[in-house]
């Protein structure tokens, strides 16, 4: 019998958990930023920007560093980014087969912008997978760690928070579900995500689940649906 807490959605979060693109975005600000004379190592810049949308990014570069982005840059990491992820982007191992094992609707929030979504999925053949059902942080007032995307995009998709799974790979994507109201596993597999200190900062958040191999995905979400009525 269905109770009101049966999973009926799963939102995915993109950088991280469908594609492996953290590493190589990364690379890219880094280097729009020091060619505005400011270094920032990569251990600090994975802290303070991932799971982040380009305007909290700004803000935080802004604030912290005092290097300000103008559109011209911007125009130009762009450029750059597309470039790599066309020549270097691949899909998370694993994923076409979670997805192929799911039983359940899906759809695609990331903090990303819509363009750059579509360029990732596209790139990596996961596209025709999501559309339409592709929502980004540009759609609300607040990006992640904020929980209006992940809100809307159960909105969107007809589904209470409380019946929602999200799939995320960051601190900020997980706060953002926990405030939502939702379930959250944690992926913790792709290239960026090895370290034991950014392991122990997933942990501290306290996800549902961390798992590291994409293809468990199907069994970790029937898994968690049995916690949930045994609780």
């Amino acid at each position: 019998m269905t109770t009101r807490h049966d999973i009926a959605l799963v939102i995915f979060d993109c950088d991280g958990v469908l594609v492996d693109s953290e590493p190589l975005s990364m690379r890219v600000l880094l280097e729009t930023v020091a060619e505005n004379g400011v270094h920032i190592d990569p251990e600090t810049a994975y802290e303070l920007f991932l799971g982040r949308s380009l305007s909290t990014i700004r803000s935080l570069l802004s604030a912290d560093f005092g290097v300000d982005l103008d559109e011209a840059a911007l125009s130009r990491m762009r450029e750059n980014l597309y470039a790599t992820f066309r020549n270097e982007l691949q899909a998370v191992s694993g994923i076409q087969h979670a997805l192929d094992g799911l039983a359940l609707p899906y759809c695609v929030a990331s903090s990303s912008q819509p363009e750059r979504i579509r360029v990732s999925l596209g790139v990596t053949g996961l596209l025709d997978r999501f559309e339409p059902n592709v929502f980004s942080a540009t759609m609300v007032p607040n990006g992640k760690p904020a929980p209006d995307l992940f809100l809307f995009a159960a909105r969107s998709m007809g589904i209470e928070p409380a019946r929602c799974v999200v799939v995320e790979d960051s601190p900020a994507g997980i706060e953002a579900a926990h405030r939502a109201g939702m379930r959250v596993l944690c992926f913790a597999g792709a290239s960026h995500a090895g370290s034991k200190a950014h392991r122990a900062i997933l942990k501290r958040l306290e996800p549902d689940l961390i798992f590291d191999r994409m293809q468990l995905l199907p069994d970790l979400i029937v898994r968690l649906e049995e916690i949930q009525r045994e609780n």
